[in-house]
């Protein structure tokens, strides 16, 4: 018997979405491939146990991420299925819920990114002295279930929808192989409603406090990264501690290590003071020689490509292993690895592109290292490996991304 009123349709929807996003399986071990193989009938079922509020999820299987930083990061994954349902509520419950977000919330936003939320932080640091740099601790793993239901029930009395996402933020999760750990707080990071759910509960915890109490200080949040900006110090001083106790009340917590007030220096703004940098969204803020655009240079506090960042590249080019790859040949390279050279650039080259220079460089050597061990003449010779890089450089320039971009030598030959 049905209770509630789903459209298959949306079923079909959802499992569209979940399909283009990919992801692993859950506990159940069943893949998007597996899942296919009987869609109709396991998107069947779906349908009918969330229409008769017979749907309970699965336990969410954890993974540990590592970190730049070598701590991990714990993430749920939901099987196949319970991302279709999640999805499905998803799809109900965003268009009533997003239009009462900030303008200046980016993060899982329909027409909102990343990107967006750099350029208005990089102009807002020109015009104002000081930023917060905001990190709360643990985010995702320490949201209070009950202030999220009190969220989610000011934008919907659909009662199908608040039964789901209640069994959805208790669904237990899977540590190892048969050790099942119960959750009274928190939200999976890696779950497809979770996003939805952490906006809508800083929407309410710090984007409409903020607009309350401090619409003087603009701020950008991309989901729990947060910039806030001031005039002062002193400013900044007093607004730090009021958002701290405003956390604490909400059961959240400012990470104290990683929380800073900094200021944002350059040619214009004297004074030395212990932090004129921080990271947001993989980009660097912090005082640099830029050229304006009468070709003039000058310093200003403006976002390049993280140290973290570049590590992060660094670190997956070395598990290429291009020097263990002389079987195959240079478009067998471009084929495997283009796709995510080119979506680094997209990314990082963004804003001040050149400090993509170093990394791709070494690309470059990375690429006449394994022309040496590829070809007989060139083995024995650095030099004649590298030159045998340019060429082929000049000759196909959009055979690589980086290439196709005009990244090819720090050194500018």
């Amino acid at each position: 018997m049905r209770m509630y009123e789903i459209s298959k349709q949306i079923v079909m929807e959802a499992y569209e979405k979940v399909k283009a996003n990919k992801g692993a399986a859950g506990v159940d071990n069943v893949t998007l491939a597996d899942f296919e193989k009987d869609l109709k009938n396991n998107l069947y079922k779906i349908w009918n146990r969330v229409s008769s509020g017979s749907y309970f999820p699965p336990p969410v299987r954890m993974v540990e991420i590592l970190k730049s930083d070598g701590k991990t990061r714990r993430l749920g994954i939901p099987t196949v299925a319970d991302r279709v349902a999640q999805m499905v509520a998803k799809i109900y419950l965003e268009p009533q819920i997003e239009p009462h977000f900030h303008e200046d919330s980016y993060g899982y936003r329909p027409k909102k990114s990343a990107h967006q939320a750099i350029s208005v932080t990089r102009k807002r640091c020109w015009k104002y002295d000081w930023a917060i740099d905001l990190d709360i601790k643990g985010f995702f793993d320490n949201l209070d279930h009950e202030l999220v239901m009190r969220a989610v029930e000011k934008h919907t009395d659909c009662k199908w929808l608040l039964l789901y996402i209640r069994r959805w933020l208790k669904a237990p999760m899977e540590i190892t192989a048969g050790q099942i750990q119960e959750r009274t707080k928190g939200t999976p990071q890696g779950g497809v409603i979770s996003p939805l759910l952490a906006n809508l509960f800083l929407h309410y915890a710090f984007d409409k406090w903020m607009k309350v109490n401090h619409s003087q200080n603009p701020f950008e949040r991309y989901a729990d990264d947060i910039v806030v900006h001031c005039k002062a110090q002193e400013e900044a001083e007093l607004l730090l501690r009021a958002i701290e106790k405003r956390l604490n009340d909400c059961k959240l917590e400012l990470h104290p290590d990683k929380t800073q007030i900094v200021y944002c220096k350059d040619d214009n703004r004297g004074g030395n003071f212990p932090q004129t940098k921080f990271d947001f969204l993989g980009y660097t803020f912090r005082p640099r020689l830029v050229k304006g655009h009468g070709g003039e240079c000058f310093v200003g506090f403006t976002p390049a490509i993280s140290d973290k960042a570049a590590r992060t590249i660094g670190q997956k080019m070395r598990e290429w292993r291009l020097q263990s790859r002389c079987g195959g040949s240079l478009e067998n390279i471009v084929e495997e690895f283009n796709s995510v050279i080119r979506g680094w650039i997209t990314y990082y080259g963004r804003f001040q592109k050149s400090a993509l220079y170093p990394i791709f460089e070494t690309l470059n050597t990375r690429l006449a290292k394994w022309a040496k061990r590829k070809y007989k003449r060139l083995k024995g010779s650095d030099k004649r490996a590298m030159q045998w890089v340019e060429r082929i450089a000049a000759k196909q320039p959009n055979m690589f991304a980086h290439w196709q971009a005009g990244i090819i030598y720090a050194s500018g030959r």
